[in-house]
């Protein structure tokens, strides 16, 4: 049974993670979140201990492993995109392994620093990449990998996903916190992406608005059209009349791959990835996180292959 401490405990994505490290039967030991609506965690480790100030939380941590001999193996991150950085240090800094979200940091950069860190370190990093470990997305790979050829297959990706007034106020709505709607929404896709269809070889942008964001992005072995948003009006009309806030939509030669089961055992199989010594680490995102930042960077441009939602 491995110790692990979570920060973000009151975030969205948190319970995935609580659940994972209980299916896994390690331990919970603490917990940080600035809001202290965590009631959840009564469900998963109401033995842990939990606070609101990070300064108290990294103090605890450090009194159990002197006092007390007990040691944090994993320090679990669902913080919002810019903390991860320095959560992810904080980590190593305390001889544990970092499990973090996606997307682990916004800049390239911050990915040498980091490499640089875990060299010095006792601990690894991890992030979760949980798309690479669902069975249709392995199976396309598979399919793709095995061809004697290389092949370029077009494909049109699609992701609409509702969001309200509150997305503006909260940091998912300034760029320099969450690095842009392609980021925050986005990332997952293109780290399956270039994981399953090679090295990227040109990223156009179409469109890039607060709300939703457009382009182009050729792989050695594909050709994509990619719309994300979290404007309900442009969900389809069908969506709509179902009462639906949500469409996604990954189109191959007019094929749709379908993918909407088997989430939701997918943390924990990141997290039994991880503990068997699998685990996705640093040079397994750099892609993906060269991808969102060019397009967080990029010129508009009125050239080249739009998706549909944006043509004229």
């Amino acid at each position: 049974m491995k110790n692990f401490a979570l920060l973000g405990a009151a975030g969205y994505i948190a319970p995935r993670h609580l659940k994972a490290i209980q299916d896994t039967n390690n331990n919970l030991i603490a917990a940080l979140d600035k809001f202290d609506s965590v009631g959840m965690m009564d469900s998963y480790f109401p033995k842990a201990d939990f606070f609101t100030e990070f300064e108290r939380f990294d103090r605890h941590l450090e009194k159990l492993k002197r006092n007390e001999h007990i040691k944090v193996d994993y320090v679990s991150i669902c913080t919002p995109n810019y903390l991860h950085d320095s959560h992810i240090r904080m980590a190593l800094r305390s001889g544990a392994h970092a499990i973090c979200e996606k997307p682990i940091v916004l800049n390239p950069w911050n990915i040498d620093a980091l490499e640089a860190i875990e060299r010095e370190s006792i601990g690894n990093i991890y992030t979760i990449l949980q798309l690479r470990l669902h069975s249709a997305i392995s199976a396309l790979k598979a399919k793709v990998d095995s061809k004697i050829q290389n092949e370029k297959y077009d494909i049109d990706l699609t992701y609409i996903t509702s969001r309200g007034k509150w997305y503006d106020i909260s940091w998912k709505g300034d760029e320099s916190k969450s690095g842009g709607i392609a980021t925050n929404i986005g990332v997952h896709f293109y780290d399956m992406l270039s994981w399953v269809f090679g090295k990227v070889q040109e990223n156009t942008v179409h469109l890039r608005e607060n709300h939703k964001a457009a382009g182009y992005l050729e792989f050695e072995n594909a050709r994509v059209r990619w719309f994300l948003s979290i404007d309900e009006t442009d969900l389809p009309d069908t969506v709509k009349q179902k009462g639906q806030r949500t469409f996604r939509s990954i189109s191959i030669d007019n094929q749709e791959l379908e993918f909407s089961e088997g989430f939701t055992e997918l943390h924990t199989k990141s997290y039994q990835h991880i503990l068997n010594g699998n685990g996705f680490g640093l040079s397994d995102v750099r892609e993906s996180i060269e991808i969102v930042h060019d397009i967080r960077n990029a010129v508009i441009s009125s050239k080249g292959e739009k998706h549909p939602f944006i043509c004229d």
